[in-house]
């Protein structure tokens, strides 16, 4: 049993002690303090049934730390079965074991986790499974090692050891090679390099050689591990929709309300959708109507406002309102799933790097195996004959490139740029075209502020933001939310509202400082009285707006928008310029929002694609690699998957969906584009290098095999060469490793 210790910092001195067991963990509070000593965390009761409660918790949304905290509490506590945090929807649903606990007792302690999670510390993790599940290996390094030392001590050194006790470790470290050459034979219907490389481990060995056979197999052994280490495994795992949905959802069936399992719901069930919760079908709105979050699955940055008759989406988020849905399509039937799906169908790529260096070992092999058999027939002498075979260049390439690529995927690593294959920074390095999405990639996926404007010479812009902040305090709405943030960004203080009224999809009225304040659309101000006549003459922008207006005149507007992120202009700036990469953009915007983003990036209208829902994405992708194009497609929603699989190179961000960095090659750790930039500089000089360590193996080979053939060499000398020029292009490919090394000793040795 794992000893897991979460201390709450004083004040107060409490201590929670987590006992692990059988995959559960239970949270006891060892010095009984009270829990009015915790910090008061506000929140309220949303919603509860018999073994599942919903809680709405403000601080979710603006403290990511307590977030994770909390849902780290939550799962770990024995008596929780399932947990759901959405901090966007400052929503906490958890289901409980109810025969266990009673609802009131679990309410309780429900609440002690709440208020702990805002000061609890993790002092002590427990033991990850996968430190106690790894697979074992086969020991390869450890036996060439064993018969290197062997060697050296029976020959060199002179000690008495006999030939079969060296011979033995050489003989049980060549099995891989034998077995890959036999499936090259076998399976591929050709000689392959691993067949040159048992040919002279075998003739060496045989002459009692037994240091050049060790010394290759040492060799070899590491090529492959750190060959297997830069692939990435082919074997995709299935992505579920309905795992990222929850597991239980609410249904109206013969005027009851029950909850049931998501997986029984069928076309033509009434779906109940409370705030905070995911849309988990497909179908059309019977009653009531909502704000839903369509980001993820279309790329608009706006909430929609829904109503009666309209179409709603499986994995769409309810940020206001509470809708009844007839399901029409479940599961991997829905527009999500159909994402997914075309995604999966994607091709799967080879997972390990095929370039011109390893192809060129490749076809090298039946030429070096007939120029040894030539020069066997003309001198009778085996050791110049495995002195031909030892010169294979095989070696060298094989151990260099992987070095070069893992070496690159390290330092990109420290960088924040986690490249998942050897492939794609292959690929990578060849991009002449990327293809972004917009929303949440291009631009913040959020929204902002713009600008404040008074429309009323009486009333000053600050004004105009005070009484909108006081209005809007408090509303989920993402506008509301982004005019209280610049609000306080501009040290405007936020007044209080006695009275108010929110209309969903329209604004809200309220009290402020003796005035009766209205904040919405200009529809909103109309049907409460207030002259919007002066609207008319303002000149159109790309931007949204809302309107403000008080005792019954127009005060002022504010402009809102997705605004582009900070780096974004100057990455492709950079990329089209700098790199000659082609840009394209894509989005399921309108197109005049499209074109008026894509004129601020400088991207030609000729390459904006607007409108363009899953399988458009793919289709674009496609048609830019027919034409022959290496195309990298940069993206971070659901409705991105199907392009991102599609494309040679797919890139996406930490805080992407799921499914997006699970299909990503790249991911920007730090969620800044400027990675790009640097993933596509790393990618290049690793191109480089490997060029240069094909040069630095292939010349001193190639000198070696002709006095090999002329003149004669000793098997061992040959060894030498061979594996001297491998050691040498080793190293040169260790460099991005070498480099990031000498940047981080920089700042210390000033």
């Amino acid at each position: 049993m794992a000893k897991v210790a979460l201390q709450l910092p004083s004040p107060p001195k409490s201590q929670f002690t987590v006992l692990e067991g059988n995959g559960k963990v239970s949270l006891i509070d060892t010095n009984g303090h009270s829990q009015g000593e915790l910090p008061n965390v506000n929140y309220n009761v949303v919603h509860t049934t018999p073994g599942r409660l919903r809680f709405r918790l403000p601080r979710l949304r603006c403290d990511a730390d307590y977030a994770k905290r909390l849902e780290v509490l939550l799962t770990a506590d024995a008596l929780v079965k399932n947990v759901r945090v959405k901090p966007a929807a400052m929503s906490v649903a958890v289901t409980y074991k109810s025969d266990k606990v009673s609802d009131a007792k679990m309410r309780s302690h429900l609440h002690d986790l709440i208020q702990a999670a805002s000061v609890v510390v993790v002092l002590k993790n427990s033991t990850s499974l996968s430190e106690t599940e790894k697979e074992p290996s086969w020991p390869g390094l450890q036996l060439s090692a064993v018969a290197t030392t062997l060697a050296v001590l029976g020959g060199p050194l002179g000690l008495p050891i006999p030939p079969l006790i060296v011979a033995l470790p050489i003989a049980i470290a060549t099995l891989p090679v034998v077995q890959r050459a036999w499936e090259g034979i076998r399976v591929e219907r050709k000689l392959n390099i691993d067949f040159l490389d048992l040919m002279a481990i075998a003739i060496t060995t045989l002459q009692g050689q037994f240091l050049t056979p060790s010394l290759m197999l040492g060799l070899i052994e590491v090529g492959e591990n750190i060959r297997d280490r830069t692939a990435r495994s082919s074997a995709q795992q299935t992505l579920d929709l309905l795992s990222s949905l929850g597991q239980f959802v609410w249904v109206e069936r013969n005027g009851d309300k029950q909850q049931i399992p998501i997986q029984d719901v069928q076309r033509g069930d009434t779906v109940i959708v409370y705030p905070g919760e995911q849309v988990p079908v497909d179908g059309s709105i019977l009653r009531g109507k909502a704000l839903l979050d369509e980001q993820k699955l279309t790329g608009e940055s706006m909430p929609v406002l829904k109503k009666t008759g309209q179409p709603v989406f499986a994995s769409t988020l309810v940020r206001e309102g509470r809708i009844y849905i007839l399901t029409e399509r479940v599961g991997n039937d829905t527009r999500a799933g159909q994402s997914i799906k075309l995604m999966q169908e994607a091709p799967v790529h080879d997972t390990r790097m095929e370039n011109y260096a390893t192809k060129f070992a490749q076809k090298a092999v039946v030429p070096t195996l007939l120029l040894g058999g030539a020069v066997f027939a003309a001198t009778r002498n085996p050791s110049r004959a495995a002195s031909v075979l030892t010169l294979d260049f095989a070696t060298g390439i094989r151990v260099s490139v992987p070095t070069t690529v893992l070496a690159a995927l390290t330092y990109a690593a420290r960088r924040g740029i986690l490249i998942r294959s050897g492939r794609a920074l292959e690929q990578l390095a060849e991009v002449d075209t990327i293809v972004f999405d917009k929303t949440g990639t291009l631009t913040k996926g959020e929204v902002d502020v713009v600008s404040v404007e008074s429309l009323n010479p009486a009333t000053s812009r600050l004004r105009v933001l005070e009484l909108a902040a006081a209005a809007e305090q408090r509303l989920t709405h993402p506008v509301a939310e982004a005019i209280v943030r610049y609000a306080e960004a501009e040290q405007v203080e936020i007044l209080p509202r006695s009275k108010w009224d929110y209309q969903l999809g329209l604004g809200v009225q309220a009290l402020i400082d003796g005035e009766t304040v209205c904040v919405g659309s200009d529809r909103f101000l109309r049907s409460n009285g207030i002259d919007t006549e002066a609207l008319n003459g303002l000149q159109k922008s790309p931007n949204s707006a809302i309107y403000v207006g008080s005792n019954g005149q127009l005060q002022g507007i504010i402009k809102y928008s997705d605004l582009l992120r900070p780096e974004s202009r100057e990455v492709i700036t950079a990329l089209s310029t700098v790199e000659g990469v082609e840009i394209h953009m894509l989005t399921g915007d309108n197109k005049r929002t499209a074109t008026a983003v894509a004129a601020q990036l400088g991207i030609l209208p000729t390459h904006t694609h607007a409108e363009a829902f899953p399988e458009q994405k793919a289709t674009v992708v496609r048609q830019l690699h027919e034409q022959g194009k290496t195309v990298a497609f940069v993206g971070d929603g659901i409705n991105d998957s199907p392009a991102l699989a599609y494309a040679d190179v797919s890139v996406s961000f930490a805080n992407s969906s799921e499914i997006a960095r699970e299909t990503a090659d790249l991911v920007l750790m730090q969620n800044d584009l400027h990675g790009l930039l640097e993933a596509i500089a790393i990618a290049r000089q690793a191109k480089q290098l490997i060029r240069q360590n094909t040069g630095l193996v292939a010349v001193p080979n190639l000198g070696a095999l002709i006095i090999a053939v002329l003149f004669g060499l000793n098997p061992l000398a040959a060894t030498v060469v061979n594996n001297g020029s491998t050691v040498v292009a080793g190293i040169n490919g260790l460099r991005p490793i070498l480099k990031s090394r000498h940047q981080k000793a920089l700042p210390s040795a000033r």
